[in-house]
Protein backbone atom coordinates (compact mmCIF):
# COMPACT_ATOMS: atom_id res chain seq x y z
CA UNK A 1 0.00 0.00 0.00
CA UNK A 2 1.04 3.67 -0.52
CA UNK A 3 1.24 5.85 1.77
CA UNK A 4 1.62 9.92 1.40
CA UNK A 5 3.68 11.65 4.26
CA UNK A 6 3.40 15.01 4.06
CA UNK A 7 4.78 17.80 6.32
CA UNK A 8 3.62 21.27 6.74
CA UNK A 9 6.85 24.10 5.90
CA UNK A 10 6.35 27.56 4.97
CA UNK A 11 8.32 30.50 3.34
CA UNK A 12 7.23 32.89 6.23
CA UNK A 13 10.48 34.06 7.00
CA UNK A 14 11.34 35.05 3.46
CA UNK A 15 7.69 36.92 3.27
CA UNK A 16 8.81 38.80 6.71
CA UNK A 17 11.64 39.80 4.95
CA UNK A 18 10.49 40.95 1.55
CA UNK A 19 7.64 42.95 3.03
CA UNK A 20 10.70 45.26 4.79
CA UNK A 21 12.54 43.35 7.24
CA UNK A 22 9.46 42.80 9.48
CA UNK A 23 10.80 41.81 12.73
CA UNK A 24 9.03 38.56 14.50
CA UNK A 25 8.16 40.57 17.13
CA UNK A 26 6.04 42.89 14.84
CA UNK A 27 4.62 40.21 12.99
CA UNK A 28 3.10 38.40 16.37
CA UNK A 29 1.80 41.84 17.28
CA UNK A 30 -0.27 42.05 14.24
CA UNK A 31 -1.91 38.70 14.32
CA UNK A 32 -2.00 38.19 17.89
CA UNK A 33 0.04 35.90 19.68
CA UNK A 34 3.77 35.69 21.03
CA UNK A 35 7.52 36.20 18.99
CA UNK A 36 7.77 32.40 20.44
CA UNK A 37 4.94 31.32 18.10
CA UNK A 38 6.25 33.14 15.01
CA UNK A 39 9.89 31.59 15.54
CA UNK A 40 7.99 28.10 16.26
CA UNK A 41 6.47 28.18 13.09
CA UNK A 42 9.22 29.44 10.92
CA UNK A 43 11.79 26.55 12.59
CA UNK A 44 8.57 23.79 11.94
CA UNK A 45 8.08 22.92 15.73
CA UNK A 46 4.59 24.08 15.27
CA UNK A 47 1.62 24.18 12.70
CA UNK A 48 -0.66 27.36 12.96
CA UNK A 49 -4.47 27.01 13.00
CA UNK A 50 -6.34 27.57 10.60
CA UNK A 51 -7.32 30.76 11.91
CA UNK A 52 -3.24 31.68 12.42
CA UNK A 53 -2.37 30.88 9.02
CA UNK A 54 -5.47 33.06 7.58
CA UNK A 55 -4.55 36.32 9.13
CA UNK A 56 -0.97 35.38 8.65
CA UNK A 57 -1.74 35.41 4.52
CA UNK A 58 -4.21 38.22 5.39
CA UNK A 59 -1.14 40.67 6.68
CA UNK A 60 1.10 40.24 3.84
CA UNK A 61 -1.55 40.06 1.01
CA UNK A 62 -0.63 36.30 0.15
CA UNK A 63 -3.45 33.06 -0.16
CA UNK A 64 -2.16 30.76 2.82
CA UNK A 65 -0.81 28.43 0.38
CA UNK A 66 1.72 30.72 -0.81
CA UNK A 67 3.22 30.62 2.62
CA UNK A 68 2.35 27.40 3.76
CA UNK A 69 3.10 24.45 1.98
CA UNK A 70 2.89 20.74 2.77
CA UNK A 71 6.24 18.63 1.33
CA UNK A 72 4.76 15.08 0.24
CA UNK A 73 6.57 11.97 0.80
CA UNK A 74 5.33 8.75 -1.08
CA UNK A 75 6.27 5.59 0.89
CA UNK A 76 5.15 2.05 0.65
CA UNK A 77 4.25 0.22 4.03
Amino acid sequence: MMVIKSELNNNLRRCRFESGEISQQELANMVGVTRLTIHSIETGKFNPSVKLALKIGKFFNKSVEEIFYLEEDLTKE
